[in-house]
């Protein structure tokens, strides 16, 4: 029986509590961490690295808030060698889908010396339910720049499961999963959706990048704003509007469809729902 942890880097994130929750339910032994957890580990501290990653056999690496803020890069190459240094064997690396930055935090990871496993994803569909854009839905609101460019937002559940089948089984060492829902979506389609499951009417809002970056600046400061506004502006112009079959070569079953999550969502509590 394996003894070793797996570390869960982003313990408190959305998907590494998730992973955390399915590794412990599979009863796995699990290190979780975060910054407040028993055994910090803080992107900020390198100090905090070695002692997280000392006697784990692998890692869930996810880089807060994201790959594609300055110094992101170089930091999750300096992680690799720690993990190298304390006989780390496999790291599974989250992703993001049509990034630039995402593609060299691959690269780091992919030529580290160490196995591995990238899990790139789509967006986010918990973005509406206990993200950023959960307050306009709230609202009855959906603002997205993008125009009617169609995206195959993917449930972060889906995420979880992959990462957490990469950890505990043989045969995913090496590969690349790419994981988006099964169907494109306009955030008309899934402002449509979510007026469905929540039987409140929600109308997607076309807006231009440049109020994309007012409304993230007012909620997370200009900084956060110029990092989520530069990942929309690269991501929303098309090129990502193709569904993959990642989930399913990980998993061996579709991908959940949007409709699902928000009835699921809707159902939790999550917003309001009609009577």
């Amino acid at each position: 029986m394996q003894t070793k942890p797996i570390l869960v880097i982003g313990a408190t994130g959305k998907t590494g509590r998730r992973v955390a929750a399915k590794l412990e339910a599979k009863g796995v032994p699990v290190r979780r961490g975060s910054r407040s957890s028993a055994t910090p580990f803080d992107w900020e501290a390198p100090e905090t690295w070695g002692p997280a990653l000392n006697g784990v056999r692998s890692a869930y690496v996810t880089y807060f808030p994201d790959l594609a803020f300055p110094g992101a890069v170089e930091k999750l190459d300096s992680l690799c060698e720690t993990a190298k240094d304390c006989g780390v064997d496999h790291l599974v690396l989250l992703s993001g889908r049509g990034e630039h930055h995402a593609r060299l935090g691959e690269d780091v990871v992919r030529n580290s010396g160490v196995d591995f496993t990238i899990v790139r994803a789509a967006w986010f569909a918990q973005n509406y339910s206990e993200g950023y854009l959960r307050d306009p839905i709230l609202a009855g609101v959906l603002p997205m720049p993008g125009g009617d460019v169609a995206e195959p937002i993917i449930d972060i559940d889906d995420i979880a499961d992959v990462a957490v089948a990469a950890l505990t089984e043989d045969g995913h060492r090496g590969e690349l999963y790419e994981v988006t829902g099964p169907r494109l979506m306009t955030f008309a389609a899934m402002a449509a959706e979510l007026s469905v499951a929540t039987g409140r009417p929600i109308q997607h809002i076309p807006i231009s990048f440049k109020e994309f970056h007012a409304n993230i600046a007012q909620a997370g400061g200009e900084f956060v704003a110029d990092v989520f506004t530069a990942i929309a502006r690269e991501t929303l112009d098309g090129h990502n509007a193709h569904v993959t079959d990642g989930v399913q070569r990980a998993l061996g079953r579709p991908p959940r469809d949007f409709a699902d999550f928000a009835r699921a969502a809707a159902r939790s509590g999550t917003w309001p729902v009609a009577a």
